[in-house]
């Protein structure tokens, strides 16, 4: 339909950082917003990760996320990049291990806590300049399907991180409003990604997949367009305070 609003590129001329994205959600994540236009800073956290994106035009900066030090010296970088950000995603963080509750180590305690919550906290706030320098800026956290579920044994701590994250991303959202920032958070189900494959069993991947009312497990394409939804005002300019679960039915509210 010609001057339809929807035949634009959606994220012309916007900046666009997203964490955690040297592989499977947030990979797929990056992609998708440079496809649509935007200027694209990445996060990795693996050595050697940011050659995916050589000659893409995706600027990427890798950070080790399980240290303080390390999210400091990532934020500055952003911040001798660019004085505005329009989308901020959120992705870093995984489970390390499935470390059962009477045995988890406070080393492994912190080293999650860190990763999938503290640095959260961090970018949020050492970004937050650079977020209100920028028009309807939006602020787009990744949860899990375990925030709600409690997720399976061994799991408990990252679940509870993931869980705050969620209940962070809804005060941020209150918060922010009357700066024009917008906060939502999406939250996927079983996706088929290095995630499971280090973590879930065959066995058990089967076992969720053949449960699932869309008889398939998720795979990162099927997230990224939630997040693309959710960081542009044009789709979800009324949209706050939300999380969004991507699980092919697996949980149904």
């Amino acid at each position: 339909m010609n001057g339809s609003p929807f035949s634009q590129t959606l994220f012309d001329g916007q900046t666009v950082l997203v964490t955690g994205a040297g592989r499977g959600i947030g990979l797929s994540v990056a992609r998708a917003f440079a496809d649509h236009g935007a200027r694209v800073i990445v996060h990795s956290g693996r050595a050697g990760t940011a050659e995916t994106f050589a000659g893409s035009g995706i600027e990427a900066l890798e950070a080790d996320f399980s240290q303080r030090t390390g999210v400091a010296d990532f934020i500055a970088a952003v911040h001798d990049r660019t004085d505005h950000l329009d989308v901020l995603v959120n992705n870093a963080g995984t489970m390390l291990g499935r470390f059962p509750a009477g045995e988890i180590t406070d080393a492994q305690y912190d080293e999650l806590v860190m990763l999938n919550q503290t640095s959260v906290v961090m970018l949020c706030r050492g970004l937050l300049a650079p977020l209100r320098a920028a028009r309807q800026a939006a602020i787009v956290n990744t949860v899990s399907i375990s925030a709600r579920t409690g997720g399976s044994p061994g799991s408990s701590v990252y679940s509870a991180t993931k869980a705050f994250v969620s209940t962070y991303t809804r005060a941020l959202a209150r918060e922010l409003a009357p700066d024009g920032i917008r906060a939502n958070a999406v939250s996927p189900g079983t996706i088929a990604t290095d995630f499971h494959g280090r973590y879930s069993s065959a066995a058990k991947l089967e076992a969720t997949r053949a449960a699932l009312p869309l008889q398939r497990l998720g795979t990162p394409d099927d997230c990224a367009p939630a997040f693309l939804f959710l960081a542009s005002p044009l789709l979800s300019g009324y949209i706050t305070g939300q999380v969004l679960e991507i699980n092919g039915g697996q949980l149904m509210a």
